[in-house]
């Protein structure tokens, strides 16, 4: 099975996150998810399967925190009033979506629920931020 029939089998995986905010998000197609990949992950060198490649790129904060708490502290230092955010799961399985970058923050710990590792495109800014379980978060710039 490719990747584009595989994208957004386990709708189930964000029914929390889908009921929390209800019409406020949209769940990307395939082809949609793949665009704000194009302008923000796609941008950035592999360290491994489910890891970005940081080195040569602005790098504005890293933390080791792992939590609801540091995740909305994160989203609402970087995101503008009423930004647009994506946020892509370490599984194309589960279909990513877009929201106001403030639901993100209203609603972290459901965020975090979700998967243990996610990255979320702040697209206004052009600012991604890469979260992993255990080992915290990275924001950078996504380089032009």
């Amino acid at each position: 099975m490719g990747a584009s029939e595989m994208y957004g089998t386990q709708r189930g995986a964000i029914a929390a996150l889908l009921e929390a905010v209800g019409d406020s998000v949209m769940v990307l197609s395939y082809q949609e998810d793949r665009s704000f990949a194009a302008m923000s992950l796609d941008r950035f060198g592999a360290a491994g399967s489910v890891r970005l490649d940081w080195r040569g790129h602005e790098v504005i904060h890293r933390c080791d925190a792992f939590d609801g708490g540091q995740l909305r502290r994160t989203v609402l230092a970087h995101a503008e009033p009423g930004e647009l955010a994506i946020v892509f799961w370490d599984n194309l399985a589960v279909p990513s979506v877009a929201l106001e970058a403030s639901l993100i923050a209203d609603h972290a710990e459901v965020v975090e629920d979700v998967r243990p590792n996610c990255w979320i495109y702040l697209a206004g800014s052009a600012v991604l931020v890469e979260w992993h379980d255990g080992e915290g978060l990275t924001v950078a710039r996504v380089p032009g």
